[in-house]
């Protein structure tokens, strides 16, 4: 049974299938969603500040640099300092990384496809899109 409001039983729906998700991802993947998240930024980006991935993220700088300092004894990042600051630690994807990241990418695919299961595809985008809402009012709370 959901607590004393519709809006409370909603969030802590999210929140277990959010918790749910992610332990089967790790299961599944061997990796946590946190550092796949960073990996994929990493994908998209040549090399990137240590600041700038923590910004993107969303996350405290002592979780990036806790789960960089993890994935580079992986193998799959690489930190230096920039040449032109040396204040700047820039991050980039190794080989390995990018090895990795499509298997992971097949995975999370195969948990979505499993999690949205029997959805058609209007409702599929009615959910995006009342996610998307969701997502925007989050950001001004």
């Amino acid at each position: 049974m959901c607590p004393v409001t519709p809006e409370t039983c909603i969030l802590e729906k999210l929140q277990l299938l959010n918790n749910r998700m992610e332990t089967a991802f790790s299961g599944c993947a061997g990796i946590s969603a946190s550092r796949f998240r960073l990996l994929q930024e990493l994908f998209t980006a040549e090399e990137i500040g240590q600041t700038a991935l923590q910004k993107l993220l969303g996350i405290d700088g002592a979780a990036v640099t806790r789960h960089l300092k993890q994935l580079e004894t992986q193998g799959f990042v690489a930190r230096r300092s920039s040449p032109e600051d040396n204040r700047i630690t820039l991050v980039r994807l190794t080989e390995i990384g990018r090895a990795h990241i499509d298997g992971y990418v097949r995975e999370k695919s195969r948990l979505i496809e499993g999690l949205l299961h029997g959805f058609d595809v209007e409702e599929r985008r009615v959910l995006a899109s009342m996610l998307d809402r969701m997502h925007r009012n989050a950001e001004t709370l």
